[in-house]
């Protein structure tokens, strides 16, 4: 029922219920005293990374999370991601990888193996650009200076 009126990453992937909720002498909830969500719970079917950018998002989504491992098949927001988490999972992703990921991507591809294809797919369009690029500085190098105030002119 939740899934018609809230997007995927605000829809809870498992509940817990509890007898009571832990208090602070105050009355006010206690969260710090919650239990912990089980994470064998969360990562009930582990399916490794295969490519190297599956391994490395992998190993950034588990150092950001506080998880030892993350599987193709986890969902980022499932796992206890966060705007805030995600926002860092971007900053480390651009840094390792130098492909410019978005928020907006990761929270349209939750998912483990979708966000990485979708970065792949980012990848190999910036790639026949800087092939073209990189062709076209070198015809540049080759100009003499006559040549290039030619052109410019």
């Amino acid at each position: 029922h939740l899934r018609l009126g809230l997007a995927d990453y605000m829809v809870p992937t498992h509940l817990l219920f509890l007898e009571r909720l832990p208090v602070t002498a105050n009355g006010k909830l206690d969260r710090k005293a919650l239990p912990k969500p089980d994470a064998s719970v969360l990562q009930d079917s582990y399916v490794a990374p295969c490519s190297e950018l599956e391994r490395q998002v992998a190993a950034i989504w588990a150092d950001v999370l506080k998880l030892e491992r993350v599987g193709l098949n986890d969902g980022f927001f499932a796992l206890g991601g966060h705007s805030l988490s995600a926002t860092q999972v971007i900053v480390r992703v651009r840094e390792a990888t130098g492909i410019d990921a978005t928020l907006k991507e990761l929270f349209e591809h939750p998912l483990l193996a979708d966000f990485s294809r979708r970065l792949e797919e980012k990848n190999q369009q910036i790639d026949p650009i800087q092939a073209e690029l990189a062709k076209s500085l070198e015809a540049l190098k080759r100009l003499t200076t006559e040549e290039i105030d030619e052109l410019i002119s």
